[in-house]
């Protein structure tokens, strides 16, 4: 058995990490840190992790996350990096948040407002780099001992159209994605607009025009796929649009992008179905099946659909994702099975959760 430790343990991260290692027949949770709530009983943050109740929450000290082979940091953007660079550098460090992700150091100071850390191998396992037949950003995940969960919204988006992009079907500068996500997507921190008086009932648009800090994220994503198709150079530029939706968890992204001229629909029938056909954890659906976000709850799915609008010569592709898990602590499990040489479902849900 391999010890972990996760720090950000109280937040919504933290505890849906807590939820899958306690399932993990080869991980042991160790130390359960956060910062607030140092000293509180886990059971009176989380109270659906039984098993876990009188565990105390302890400060997030460095010397004491290095006892650990493995390290989840489930922290706000910004306060990873210090952080990780008070590991040993043979400690394996999953960082759910943001401070890692992009190679674009400009984008990141534009989106953040702050310095770049840097960048780790990304941990988003299915993304296509060298065409639909070719190895995947896994590769870059096998025995690495940094690593950098991609957001929530990335995962959706980049899931749904990536398949198009490394086929070379698609156009990369007028791709439009709008995506409602559930209030845990913002944290577990009190925010008045996420109150329930404010939330039920109410759909809202939020970081409009372009402002939303995982837009470099995906089209980072997407013109890696593409350029393994298309060139070097090839980048994706994206219109997206989040939305909060009246529900504690789940992604919806409605994701589109114009066709290359003499684009079939059986040729995007095909693309998608042949990127996702050995992906244990992204699916197909069968035509005429719309994802929905009831129907990955509480697992490590995406479930996918796209078809081609002819009159208008736009793919439609949209996804369904649980933001908790596959979005985020679902991800950081996996990326840790293909760094430590374990198979990569290793306790990972593969059903959702009904009604």
């Amino acid at each position: 058995m391999l010890s972990v430790a996760v720090a950000g343990a109280s937040g919504y991260a933290g505890g849906e990490l807590l939820r899958l290692l306690l399932g993990h027949p080869e991980l042991e949770i160790g130390a359960v840190c956060a910062a607030s709530q140092a000293g509180s009983l886990l059971g009176t943050v989380h109270p659906h992790l039984t098993p876990l109740a009188g565990r105390r929450l302890e400060p997030t000290d460095p010397e004491l996350l290095a006892r650990h082979d493995v390290v989840y940091l489930a922290l706000p953007h910004g306060a990873s990096a210090e952080l990780a660079d008070a590991l040993p550098e043979s400690t394996l460090v999953v960082d759910c948040g943001a401070d890692f992700r992009l190679d674009d150091a400009d984008a990141w100071r534009a989106f953040y407002g702050s310095e770049h850390a840097g960048t780790w191998p990304y941990g988003l396992p299915e993304l296509p780099l060298g065409g639909l037949d070719q190895p995947r950003q896994r590769e870059a995940l096998r025995t690495t001992r940094r690593v950098a969960v991609p957001g929530c919204y990335p995962t959706a988006t980049t899931l749904a159209l990536a398949p198009g992009f490394a086929a070379g079907l698609l156009e990369g500068d007028d791709v439009v994605v709008v995506a409602a996500s559930g209030t845990s997507g913002a944290g577990k921190g009190l925010k008045p607009h996420l109150l329930g008086a404010e939330a039920m009932g109410a759909m809202s648009p939020y970081g409009v025009g372009g402002s939303h800090r995982h837009t470099p994220e995906i089209e980072q994503n997407l013109s890696r796929a593409r350029g393994a198709a298309m060139g070097e150079g090839a980048g994706v530029t994206v219109s997206f649009t989040p939305t909060l939706a009246p529900m504690p968890r789940g992604i919806l992204a409605t994701c589109t992008a114009r066709v290359r001229p003499g684009t079939t629909a059986a040729q995007v029938r095909d693309a998608w179905e042949r990127c996702y056909a050995d992906e244990p954890f992204v699916h197909v659906l069968p035509e005429g099946q719309w994802p929905r976000t009831s129907d990955v709850l509480g697992s490590n799915q995406v479930h996918v659909q796209v078809v081609l609008d002819e009159r208008v010569g736009r793919v439609v592709a949209v996804a369904a994702e649980d933001n908790l898990t596959k979005g985020t602590a679902g991800a950081a499990v996996q990326c840790t099975n293909l760094a430590l040489g374990l198979p990569e479902g290793l306790g990972l849900p593969t059903a959702g959760v009904a009604p």
